[in-house]
């Protein structure tokens, strides 16, 4: 009996389907890692350390911005018709609004990403201690120098968030911008921070390197949930160690299949 063979179309829907329900598996059982007392407490790290962060950030560069982006804002013609059209009118001065705004536009953001890269470097371990020893012990650890490759990808990923985050911020004056490109910034912190962290204690070179190619759709889908969920400020509290069990659920299974895979082909 003469069987087809599936068309490359069929073989892309395929994955499609199967790389969407495995991050859905990865968000389900995030969520009940989540409610364990030990994920519990380990949120609130992450929350203190942007937390504090936040407040050292407004209280030594606040003023210092603010001035300079009054002398910069001045020079903004666009911005100052608008703004002596406002006043004459009687309404209110743009520039008082408009530069506590973009002052906070950059430092929060900063903040945001220290508590993301505390939750990589430091909470990811207790993270996959976690699930590790209760999902996944048949996966082992063959990782090298897991703790210098998640520093140097927390550093990387922080700096380049940092700049075109900072860079990108004129282009907020287009209205749907500011939405586009807080959700693209985002995305990118969460997929580019946490994916490497979530394999790196139990993926060889060689393996990471396979998973973070043949699953980067998969990466990106979570970060981008990740930032939908991030534009409601209750989210900031659990969302680093949330995004940390899914990628690590997501990560981990990858892993498991990728072994299973090569033990079949063997």
């Amino acid at each position: 009996m003469r069987t087809d063979s599936p068309t490359p179309e069929q073989d892309r829907l395929s994955s499609a389907g199967a790389g969407a329900a495995n991050v859905g598996q990865a968000f389900k059982r995030a969520l009940v890692s989540q409610c364990h007392p030990t994920m519990l407490f380990a949120v609130l790290l992450p929350f203190l350390i942007a937390l504090v962060g936040a407040f050292l950030l407004l209280w030594l560069f606040w003023t210092p911005l603010t001035d300079w982006l009054r002398a910069e804002v001045s020079h903004w013609d666009v911005v100052n018709r608008v703004d002596e059209w406002l006043v004459a009118v009687g309404l209110f001065s743009l520039k008082i609004y408009l530069i506590p705004v973009i002052a906070a536009a950059i430092l929060l953001p900063v903040s945001g990403i220290l508590g993301l890269a505390i939750a990589a470097v430091f909470v990811m371990p207790l993270v996959l201690r976690h699930v590790g020893q209760r999902e996944y012990a048949s996966v082992s650890r063959q990782g090298k120098f897991s703790t210098a490759v998640s520093v140097w990808n927390a550093v990387w990923v922080s700096v380049a968030f940092a700049v075109g985050w900072t860079l990108t911020l004129p282009l907020w004056l287009v209205p749907p911008m500011a939405v586009v490109l807080s959700i693209f910034w985002w995305a990118f912190a969460f997929s580019r921070m946490m994916r490497v962290d979530a394999i790196v204690e139990h993926a060889s070179p060689a393996e990471r390197k396979l998973i973070l190619e043949r699953n980067n759709g998969g990466f990106w889908t979570i970060g981008l949930i990740c930032s939908l969920l991030n534009l409601l400020p209750p989210a900031w509290i659990i969302l680093p160690v949330f995004s940390a069990l899914v990628y690590a659920h997501y990560g981990l299974e990858a892993l498991k299949r990728l072994r299973q895979d090569r033990v079949i082909d063997a």
